[in-house]
């Protein structure tokens, strides 16, 4: 070997260790009382974006570090990644494995954590979903969370397990479904990704597209070391919103940690708006200083210019009207 590829060889070895190095220099996240934090006990407040599927973003050319590191300029220490049962089916799992072990470096060289989220809307219980993009079973979705427990288990990167995304009955369309029954399936869930090695922390939704937590005043779920998630969009309930918040959701916070792991607005004009996300900046003032107040953390949705609310309008990374407001909140941080 030549003296100067020798020398390429070793630069290249010296890149990669430290990459490596920094992503386990990463403290593993854990719960302490109502918060999360890091090794040494400090209290970690997470603010970043969820990604659209990691599966759209590589087959349009997008799923690279360069996405990444565009995410960390808007102020970010999380990043969340969406993954659809379908493309998860479609795409295989040992190729799907392959794009998470990418995102999961890229954000770890950056410093940013992870969430991994099962991204399925409907009710789990009956196996019937708000579209077929959702489509899943239990024992997909228990055999993904062992996937997931055994591969990522030990990283510290991959903070978060959100179980599922956004449970609903949908008025009953979909079936029923109780509290104690979706408390049941979660701590399957739970036991499962834990067993096979899973680190990280697993994230339980309630009903209502993961908006409603009061049934957890009386009956939470039966595990240590969790986690409660809240999507609180602004037409879940009229403004102002504050005191409706806390009686649904921000009460939790009160025994244990909460995160929002979607949260968004958009005008009527916007492409692709929908009745719930349809709102404006006073919506993003109310959400971030309820969640400031409270040392409760969030992520914002969704880093795409297609998937609504977006957050950015082209290849340049234009932030549209919601992309403007949070990347120069959390750039505030």
């Amino acid at each position: 070997m030549r003296l100067s590829g020798f020398k390429a060889l070793v630069t290249f070895i010296f890149i990669l260790g430290m990459s490596s190095a920094f992503a386990q220099e990463m403290d593993r996240i854990k719960v302490v009382n109502n918060n999360f934090v890091k090794a040494d006990g400090q209290l970690i407040v997470f603010r970043g974006y969820s990604t659209s599927d990691p599966d759209k973003l590589e087959s349009q050319g997008y799923w690279n570090k360069a996405y990444f590191e565009e995410i960390k300029k808007w102020g970010a220490n999380i990043v969340r990644f969406p993954i659809h049962p379908p493309a998860w089916s479609k795409r295989g799992k040992e190729n799907y494995l392959k794009l998470l072990d990418q995102g999961i470096k890229w954000a770890g060289d950056l410093g940013m954590y992870v969430i991994i989220d099962w991204h399925s809307i409907g009710n789990l219980r009956t196996a019937m979903y708000q579209s077929d993009i959702y489509d899943t079973n239990l024992k997909q979705t228990y055999d993904f969370w062992r996937t997931i427990g055994v591969r990522y288990g030990k990283n510290p990167v991959v903070a978060f397990y959100e179980l599922y995304n956004e449970p609903t009955t949908y008025d009953n369309t979909l079936g029923t479904a109780t509290w104690e029954q979706w408390k049941v399936l979660n701590e399957e869930m739970i036991t499962i990704v834990r067993a096979n090695g899973g680190e990280g922390i697993p994230l339980v939704a309630g009903f209502n597209w993961a908006y409603d937590l009061t049934p957890v005043k009386d009956n939470p779920i039966e595990a240590e070391g969790i986690g409660y998630v809240c999507h609180p969009y602004p037409q879940k309930r009229e403004a102002p919103w504050e005191d409706k918040w806390t009686a649904d959701w921000g009460f939790v916070k009160e025994k244990y940690p909460v995160i929002l792991t979607e949260i968004g607005f958009c005008g009527p004009e916007d492409p692709g708006a929908h009745r719930p996300v349809i709102s404006d900046e006073t919506y993003g003032e109310a959400i971030t200083n309820y969640c400031d107040q409270r040392n409760i953390s969030y992520v914002v949705w969704v880093f795409d210019q297609q998937w609504a609310p977006r957050l950015y309008t082209d290849d340049n990374y234009t932030p549209s009207r919601h992309g403007k407001f949070f990347k120069k909140k959390l750039n505030s941080y």
